[in-house]
């Protein structure tokens, strides 16, 4: 995948860029490639496909005006870096934390920031639950994200300690989450926050109906949450 072919793309999905934003893409979709055949980042795709899935999609909030022009950010269960690492590639006035309970991810990770050159990135290897309990940590960050990690009621557990009084998780989902509206709305409730609007973010030319739903904190998370790790996965708040 050239620059020139992620320049068109973001072009065309509306997505605002910075000059060496195409390049520093193109640096990074080559070492997921090279990696995934190592560690298994993702699944396997065509290139196109790879590109509008996790890089389109993951930028595409960037035309929403959910994502702040600066602030800090912290993404939940990165992964493969979606959406925080293409986030910050974009976005240079983010602040930044990947996080994830998988250290072999983060060396990929690593490599990434160092080939781009990124220097708003920070890297944690840590469960969502361990590290929402320090406090360099908790309410910290203007934005939590995450992105294919769970149901929303177990979403906003991992998330909303993290943000700060008047910021807001973001959850990448699909037209699923109708179903768990209810119940997340529920859990947001008990953990400090507000379930707004969802907002739609189509990607050009295909037929995915994704969107973010963003969710508002509105007041401090009480010191119970998120309770200790595996509890949030395995017994999700409001699920009745």
């Amino acid at each position: 995948m050239t620059p020139g072919d992620i320049r068109e793309r973001l072009c065309r999905n509306e997505i605002p860029y910075g000059e060496d934003v195409p390049e520093k893409l193109a640096v990074y979709m080559k070492l997921l490639e090279e990696w995934n055949t190592k560690i298994d980042l993702i699944a396997p795709a065509e290139e196109d496909e790879v590109l509008d899935l996790h890089f389109i999609d993951s930028l595409a909030v960037l035309k929403t005006g959910l994502m702040p022009e600066g602030g800090r950010v912290i993404d939940i269960g990165t992964g493969a870096g979606f959406p925080g690492m293409a986030l910050a590639i974009a976005r240079e006035g983010l602040d930044v934390t990947l996080m994830d309970a998988q250290k072999k991810r983060l060396g990929f990770l690593e490599k990434v920031a160092a080939e781009t050159g990124l220097k708003n990135v920070t890297i944690v290897h840590s469960r969502a639950e361990d590290a929402a309990k320090k406090k360099e940590y908790r309410e910290q960050f203007d934005i939590a994200a995450a992105r294919a990690v769970a149901p929303l009621n177990v979403l906003v557990e991992y998330l909303l300690p993290f943000v700060r009084i008047g910021g807001s998780a973001l959850c990448w989902k699909g037209p699923a989450v109708n179903d768990e509206l209810e119940s997340g709305r529920r859990a947001a409730h008990l953990v400090g926050g507000r379930l707004e609007m969802p907002v739609r973010c189509p990607v050009a030319g295909r037929e995915w109906d994704h969107l973010i739903l963003p969710v508002r904190k509105t007041e401090r998370t009480a010191a119970a949450y998120p309770r200790r790790s595996g509890v949030p996965k395995a017994a999700p708040l409001a699920s009745k």
